[in-house]
């Protein structure tokens, strides 16, 4: 770990204030608030505070938007609205050496495009696929009593994925129903949550520190929809490192 790199942090820590009072402290830097990954790790984060899993952990997180995206991102994940700032380019990104994605000189558009197709974004395309053949390996997603809104022309609830494959693991089609309801919330609202397309292919980083701000752990993403070192157990490394 480089001293410059720890510098950068303890100085991210002291302008956007993200101190905390818990033995670690856990700092995601999102892409666009629009971003595929920002939603579903958002969610993620949320119900691992939900279910008293932060005991140990602060979580403070940065995304490139505005005010009125940033009150509809976390409207929509429930991400604490306190602990989310958001900042209008990718300046902080680019100081942490944060993987910009593709720029091929054709705009954000075609670069996120061929990011999707697998192109400089090498697991996008078997995440993607993993998203409706299911994973034996994963955890499930929605419980038996959760209603989904699929799309707002198809409602079903949660036990229908237990009827159809069983349950105890992550089905098939139930993580791409996930992401195809986030899919829906970000174009129905794009406007407010994607700042300026050019930031489209921009990914995320997250950083794990102790309290003593030194990092112990950190992951930059280079995909889209891969946001985690681990995509069938995103947040495992939080509990392997935030023990008591």
């Amino acid at each position: 770990m480089s001293k410059k790199f720890q510098n950068d942090i303890n100085n991210l820590i002291e302008e956007f204030n993200f101190k905390g009072d818990k033995k670690f402290k856990l700092i995601v830097l999102f892409g666009l608030l629009g971003d595929f990954d920002s939603f579903e790790y958002a969610i993620n984060l949320k119900n691992f505070i939900d279910n008293h899993q932060d005991k140990n952990l602060d979580i403070f997180a940065l995304a490139i938007g505005n005010q009125k995206g940033k009150n509809k991102f976390c409207n929509f994940t429930g991400f604490c609205a306190d602990n989310l700032i958001v900042v209008s380019d990718n300046k902080i990104h680019n100081n942490l050496k944060i993987s910009e994605g593709l720029d091929i000189g054709l705009g954000g558009w075609i670069n996120m495009l061929l990011m999707l197709s697998g192109i400089n974004s090498f697991k996008t395309i078997k995440e993607v696929i993993r998203g409706y053949t299911g994973d034996s390996k994963a955890k499930q997603i929605y419980s038996d009593l959760d209603k989904i809104d699929f799309l707002k022309f198809l409602k079903f609830s949660g036990d229908s994925f237990k009827k159809v494959f069983g349950d105890g693991y992550l089905r098939p089609f139930e993580l791409a129903t996930f992401r195809l309801n986030n899919m829906n919330e970000i174009i129905k609202n794009w406007g407010d949550y994607i700042l300026h397309e050019k930031y489209l292919p921009q990914r995320g980083a997250s950083f794990l520190l102790n309290d003593k701000n030194q990092v112990i752990y950190k992951f930059f993403s280079s995909d889209v929809l891969g946001y985690s070192s681990n995509m069938r157990d995103p947040l495992g490394f939080l509990s392997d490192l935030i023990k008591e």
